[in-house]
């Protein structure tokens, strides 16, 4: 009897031990309605939808392989769902493997019956995880001039959102933390809501069916570039049928236009949408092109 007790204890000490840090970003989540949605996990949480409680999920490298650098990654989902795994776990892990901190961030999801503003519901997070990680960077190993943001589809639209509109908090900063990332990373991302480029669905679920003028262009975030915008790296696939590929390069050319250094595009012939770590050709590496320009973005 007491051999299994033993013997229990221990799997649960194993098991605990594994188990990863999830963080919820506030105490009380601003920009928010009291509701009874519910959030829905298919897959064993590789899909979310309805997301109300934004949180942070840690992944740590090992001590001795540890660069001090850190990324939050913003799974996408088209500001209708979370694609939790196949782009946010499955990369956090990837980037363990390169000594680099990862947080998964489980966003909210922008809805009219959740948020005062549901517009700002996203951006409000990625602040928020930012002022976050640099704010306990001692505890996780981390340089807080090395923390960046990552993000896919619509999560890489949110993360360029951070990237260019870091000058005005969305959330209390009573450290004056630093909210601008210090790179990004965006794996074919939704980046401008003009008529021509957007994606609908990404558009329509963040700002509206009538948005006005203005929302789009202040969402519109290759209007937003500036000097001081952080340099960034961008991968897509040219057949993307989903988020024109446009997007990417327009984002890319604000930045040239506005002399942001040591950025890169890698652009291939196939991959359709939502190709996250894997290229159909698997002779073709992105993840391999971002550790090489990793290594250049922490030498600045």
């Amino acid at each position: 009897m007491k051999k299994s007790f033993l013997w229990l204890f221990l799997l649960f000490c194993i098991l605990n031990s594994k188990a990863q840090q999830v963080i919820p970003l506030y105490d009380k989540i601003p920009n928010s309605i009291d509701s009874k949605i519910k959030e829905i996990s298919r897959a064993n949480g590789a899909t979310l939808t309805k997301v109300t409680e934004p949180t942070l999920t840690v992944y740590l490298p090992a001590k001795e392989k540890a660069t001090g650098m850190a990324v939050i990654i913003c799974p996408g989902g088209g500001y209708v769902a979370l694609a939790m795994k196949s782009e946010g776990i499955d990369v956090a892990k990837k980037l363990n493997e390169m000594g680099i901190a990862a947080f998964v961030l489980k966003y909210r999801l922008p809805s009219d019956s959740t948020m005062v503003h549901k517009e700002f519901g996203p951006l409000q997070d990625a602040q928020r995880s930012l002022q976050f990680v640099r704010e306990n960077a001692t505890q996780y190993n981390i340089d807080t001039a090395m923390v960046g943001i990552m993000g896919f589809s619509a999560g890489g639209h949110l993360a360029a959102t951070a990237s260019t509109h870091y000058n005005k908090a969305y959330i209390t900063n009573a450290k004056n933390t630093n909210l601008s990332p210090s790179f990004s990373i965006l794996g074919y991302p939704v980046i401008s809501f003009s008529d021509k480029l957007t994606n609908k669905g990404s558009r329509m679920n963040l700002i509206g069916t009538n948005p006005s003028p203005q929302q789009i262009d202040f969402f519109s975030n290759e209007l937003q570039v500036n000097d001081n915008t952080p340099p960034a790296f961008l991968v897509l696939a040219m057949n993307d049928k989903v988020v024109n590929p446009l997007n990417s390069l327009v984002y890319y050319e604000a930045l040239l236009n506005h002399g942001v250094q040591n950025c890169e595009i890698h652009v291939y012939a196939k991959g359709n949408h939502g190709f996250g770590l894997t290229l159909p050709n698997l002779d073709e590496h992105w993840v391999e092109r971002l550790q090489n320009w990793l290594t250049t973005i922490k030498k600045r």
